[in-house]
């Protein structure tokens, strides 16, 4: 059976790739270091359920210890500028199908993983659904562009570099908010904010969930960490014990309501700040104040669309 480990083997296999080669890359200036970085996560992805917590705590250390000391740059990839301007001119928007290959993937397999349960972990067919779009979307564009099996991998590694730490900041702050649940975050936030919601008021609750996951989606940069914290606090406690809400709705509706937080902090590196860089915009924060715009009125939505739905 295809499971989830299937697909940390091959991202495992992509950032041992990644560091292979930056390691070969002379012309790279940091490359040892580069080749560090890629290599401990690759580590993480192939062993991270057999290092324990001690050896898992050191690779994280390693990483946060490498990243800190600024020992993440750029490398160049081994594609031309200017072939690839000349690919980019010959077929236009056509190159986007490849992309598109990767969502019409996860959406197809979600539903035909599913009824394959004994070849497919049904609980995981998203994300395996994914990885096979991902591998099929880089097959594709090889065979198309008639480029070599190493050009994507490098062409990866370079962007994986102008990326740098912030490519793994989302898994950096989802474990976080698995630490704060663990450490009854939660339960404190919501004796504080249950006396700050009037007895008995519905929507006072579901406003208080819903601008709870953005702010705290705002503080730590990421809804999958905000979101066992509110769930926690305001989510179970409130809104499905006490009002008997439909969890599924709430739940799913609130992660779009911490989404909204994720458009409008600088703590979502990696959706924010690092665009900013890699188009060369004078404002770094240009890219969040063009969100916010969008944020606010989405997040009302959002409040409002629990209050209706989620219960009967």
């Amino acid at each position: 059976m295809i499971t989830l480990h299937w697909v940390y083997a091959v991202a495992g296999a992509m950032f041992a790739a990644f560091a292979l080669l930056g390691a070969r890359d002379r012309t790279h200036p940091r490359r040892w270091m580069n080749a560090a970085f890629w290599g401990l996560l690759a580590l993480s992805m192939w062993a991270g359920d057999r290092l324990g917590d001690v050896g898992n705590g050191v690779l994280v250390l390693g990483l946060i210890g490498i990243g800190a000391l600024g020992g993440l740059s750029r490398g160049d990839g081994v594609v031309p500028a200017e072939i690839r301007q000349a690919r980019a001119d010959r077929f236009g928007n056509r190159l986007f199908a490849i992309a598109l290959i990767i969502p019409a993937t996860a959406l197809i397999g979600t539903f035909l993983f599913k009824l394959a349960p004994g070849w497919f972990d049904g609980k995981q067919a998203t994300l395996i659904a994914l990885a096979l779009g991902v591998i099929i979307a880089m097959t594709v564009g090889c065979l198309w562009l008639r480029a070599g099996a190493q050009v994507p991998l490098q062409q990866g590694r370079r962007l994986m570099d102008c990326i740098g730490w912030a490519a793994i900041l989302p898994q950096m702050l989802a474990s976080l908010g698995a630490v704060f649940a663990l450490a009854g975050v939660g339960e404190a936030v919501g004796g504080i904010v249950q006396q700050a919601i009037p007895q008995g008021s519905l929507i006072g609750a579901v406003i208080a969930y819903g601008v709870g996951m953005a702010l705290f989606t705002i503080v730590m940069g990421n809804a999958f960490a905000a979101f066992p914290v509110m769930t926690a606090a305001i989510g179970i406690p409130l809104l499905i014990r006490t009002y008997h809400g439909d969890p599924a709705i709430i739940c799913a509706i609130g992660m779009l309501a911490g989404f909204c937080g994720t458009l409008m902090t600088p703590m979502a590196a990696n959706f924010n700040l690092v665009p900013a860089a890699l188009l060369e915009l004078k404002d770094q924060h240009g890219v969040i104040k063009r969100q916010v715009g969008t944020a606010l009125p989405l997040l009302i939505v959002n409040i409002l669309l629990i209050y209706w739905l989620a219960f009967p």
